[in-house]
């Protein structure tokens, strides 16, 4: 597993410089990896990046989310090839970039919410897996998978579990699952079940506190979690994924202070989660001794 960060904890959206000026410090401190936010076409040189990024040494992912004018489930057309075609942006700036993955919640924009019966359900994931699939197929030719994220039920009402989420990828190539320690540990009773049920349609992992802050020090069962993620066979990335951003202030409903700044957080975040990784290590070099 490689540990990164992504870049919202310092700027939103992301750009050429802000990167330029990100990445350096990133690897310094140590982090293996880092996830560039996308938020509208042309933010940032997927060329420019991955060239920033491999002089570094440092593995990308790309994360999305679907902006208020995008809806995949939509019943007009007209939105539903507008969403279509941001997706395929993405994946295009993955590619470019070098990266292997896609992560968001890539069917409707956060905060979308409405009730469904069993029978709505089903037809609403029957027209989601219909409209992914042409999607899913066109990233796996790029070597890009599109991780589906479950957001938790104040932000949507189709996709909050894993299991509901695995109805929708399970056997389409091209498609996986991100999950977010946030989300999970508002729907999920248990956390690391959770992990091994998602078993190898698991592409990406993000990591925070309970809290939204730097991981460590919360009610979250860490080592349970890490512990099903070796169990699971995980060799993607685990990113930290926390909104210090001023301008995410309000969309994110960050309304207190998450950490002293967001180098603390990143630093922090990191000391403790290499912790969790050493230990796995350790323990597993003298089981094989």
């Amino acid at each position: 597993m490689r540990i990164g960060i992504n870049t919202w904890a310092w700027a939103a959206p992301l750009t050429d410089e802000a990167l330029a000026r990100l990445a350096p410090r990133i690897r310094a401190w140590g982090f293996d990896a880092v996830e560039l936010t996308f938020q509208a076409p042309g933010d940032w040189d997927p060329a420019r990046a991955a060239d920033l990024l491999a002089g570094l040494g440092l593995a990308p992912a790309v994360c999305a989310g679907l902006l208020p004018e995008h809806d995949l489930l939509a019943d007009d057309e007209e939105v539903v090839r507008r969403t279509e075609e941001f997706v395929r942006h993405c994946v295009r700036a993955a590619s470019r970039v070098g990266a292997a993955v896609v992560a968001g919640p890539l069917y409707a924009p956060a905060g979308r919410r409405w009730l469904l019966d069993a029978d709505a359900r089903r037809a609403t994931v029957a027209r989601l897996v219909r409209r992914l699939r042409p999607l899913a197929d066109e990233a796996a030719g790029q070597g890009v998978t599109i991780a589906l994220e479950p957001l938790n039920r104040f932000e949507t009402s189709l996709l909050n579990t894993v299991d509901q989420a695995l109805e929708v990828v399970a056997g389409i190539p091209g498609l996986g699952l991100a999950l977010d320690t946030f989300h999970l540990n508002i729907e999920e009773r248990d956390l690391p079940a959770a992990i091994r049920l998602a078993g190898d349609r698991l592409a990406h992992v993000q990591v925070c506190g309970n809290d939204r802050g730097a991981p460590g020090g919360d009610h979250l069962d860490w080592p349970g979690m890490f512990d099903a993620l070796t169990g699971i066979g995980y060799a993607g990335q685990v990113n930290i994924e926390s909104f210090t951003a001023e301008a995410l202030a309000v969309p994110m409903s960050v309304w207190r202070p998450l950490a002293a700044d967001p180098d603390t957080l990143a630093v922090e975040g990191l000391a403790f989660l290499r912790g969790l990784t050493g230990a796995r290590r350790h323990r597993s070099a003298a089981g094989q001794a």
